[in-house]
Parts: structure tokens; sequence; C-alpha cells
């Protein structure tokens, strides 16, 4: 059973499905990490990180801590499907007949991967980050 390849399509329905829940979970404690973070010294309006997702309750609404979240949701699933096959890509080119690939060239597969996977990432968080400090 180790030795079964999963498909390509498996993978990526996988990764979206696991990218949603995983921007569900967390959205809101991200949001109170970038609001806290761009707090001027002379402003500070919140104290904490609960502290702030209890304000912004109060003053948004529970959907409020979601602010910007649409933009992760969107585009999770591509950026899983980027990473995957772009990791696959790799492993593949520094296989050697199939054989199973030492802990660098592991490494090297994922560094890869990870660098495929920031050029799409950077210019969401960045409007992620616009969303939640309006």
């Amino acid at each position: 059973m180790a030795d079964k390849q999963i498909s390509l399509p498996a993978k990526l329905i996988n990764g979206g499905i696991a990218g949603l829940i995983g921007v569900t979970c967390v959205f809101p404690i991200d949001l109170a990490k970038t609001r806290l973070q761009n707090q001027q010294n002379g402003q500070r309006v919140y104290t904490s990180m609960s502290d702030c997702l209890i304000k912004t309750v109060r003053s948004e609404g529970y959907f409020g801590m979601y602010r910007g979240a649409a933009v992760n949701l969107t585009l999770v699933t591509p950026e899983k499907a980027i990473k995957l096959a772009a990791n696959d890509f790799f492993r593949h080119q520094l296989s050697k007949d199939g054989q199973k690939l030492t802990l660098l060239k592991e490494m090297l597969a994922g560094c890869g991967a990870g660098t495929c996977q920031v050029i799409v990432t950077t210019p969401m968080e960045m409007l992620k980050i616009q969303l939640q400090d309006a």
C-alpha cells in the first residue's frame, strides 16, 4: 500500500480541501496577528490577541474575523496545486531510476516547491493584509 501512487487529481483535491479547512480555522488568529502588528505605538487599540478578536466581533460581527479571507479561500487550491505539482516535478528530476531520495534531495525538492509557491502567495498575502487592516 505504501508503494501505491496517488493520482495528481486526488492530490489536488486533498490539498484543496485541506487548504480550505486550514484557512477557515486559522484565519481569525492571522487577522488578530496582522492587526496587532500594524498598530502604531501611540495608538494601541488592542492589548492582546483575545482583546482584538473580541473587539472585532463586537464592532464587525462574527464574519468580521474573516475580512480578507475570500482571497485566501479562492487561491488556496491553486496554491496547493502548484506546490504539490512542483514537489512531484522536483522529486522526479532528483531521483535516479525511481530510487528513494536522500534527505538532501528531499529538502531540495521541498525548497523548489516552496519557491514556486511563494511566487503565487506573496501577492495574495499582500492583498489579504491590506483587507485585514482596512
